[in-house]
């Protein structure tokens, strides 16, 4: 799944607001099945590694010092429930902040998967909103970032702000975008690029442009196209953000950041997950044309 095509090599200067502008406007084709690989095989959590992080104190009311770490889950935080149709979903409870994390490391691809909030906020989360994250192209140690996650870009999934971007644990990405405070930024297509993460001066975090998620409870479909060192985050079949460049800080170096493992967050509250599946593609022609 690795290539060095860029999908906007020869898309003249000129002609880029257009271009930007077209493929906001666009909406991606429902998933197909071809050559789809399931990532969560309705049965089982084969192929999936857990973490947890310092478990969460709730009479201290802070993390305890030390991460539970890999495949140890005394909570239960990950595991398989049956929805209505006697069909395996996978539930994370959120009780105990970490991710479930892909053994396999992908490039060049479209993953698709589907969520839907629970009932459950934990106390670390209280008076917030409900919390998970798709972090991609994830590598180096688990636990990088505050002890649970690891160096990745984040597609946020939360309450209201499905489709923001996160850079974790020093992933950082370029994204054409809007200010509009001191320390907020819009993503729009037709803004001035800024380079997004925790060593730069606008921050870590840029917000999606418009709302595609659907009321708590109900089902939402999650797309993410990932090819070279562009992706293209999708809520409910309409274009979130397009980000540019990724790359990462490590030690004071920078490098690209085009492949890596994947996880699903436990960040305080219940969510369910299912239809996890990914395939290979060549460009990025299915959602950018």
């Amino acid at each position: 799944m690795k290539s060095s095509y860029h999908p906007f090599r020869h898309v003249p200067y000129l002609l880029l607001p257009l271009f930007f502008l077209a493929i906001t406007a666009y909406h991606p084709p429902k998933p197909q099945n071809q050559g789809w690989h399931y990532l969560f095989n309705g049965k089982n959590m084969d192929g999936w590694d857990t973490y947890i992080g310092p478990v969460y104190d709730s009479v201290l009311g802070k993390p305890t010092g030390e991460a539970l770490g890999l495949n140890v889950d005394p909570h239960r935080v990950f595991s398989l429930v049956k929805d209505g149709d006697n069909q395996n979903l996978i539930r994370i409870s959120g009780q105990d902040f970490g991710a479930i994390t892909s053994k396999q490391s992908f490039s060049d691809y479209h993953l698709h998967l589907q969520f839907k909030w629970g009932k459950i906020i934990w106390p670390q989360k209280k008076g917030k909103k409900r919390d998970s994250g798709l972090l991609y192209h994830s590598v180096g140690r688990q636990g990088a970032d505050y002890g649970n996650w690891m160096r990745s870009q984040e597609f946020q999934i939360e309450e209201g702000n499905c489709g923001d971007y996160w850079g974790v644990a020093g992933g950082f990405e370029e994204i054409p975008s809007d200010q509009i405070s001191d320390s907020q930024y819009v993503y729009n297509p037709l803004g001035k690029m800024r380079v997004f993460g925790a060593q730069t001066k606008t921050g870590r975090h840029c917000i999606k442009k418009g709302d595609a998620e659907n009321p708590t409870g109900e089902w939402n479909s999650v797309d993410l196209y990932c090819h070279g060192d562009t992706s293209v985050q999708v809520m409910n079949g309409k274009i979130m953000m397009v980000l540019y460049h990724s790359q990462q800080y490590d030690d004071g170096n920078t490098s690209k950041l085009v492949e890596g493992k994947i996880q699903i967050q436990s960040e305080g509250a219940e969510v369910f997950y299912k239809d996890i599946k990914i395939r290979p593609i060549k460009n990025l022609n299915e959602v950018l044309h």
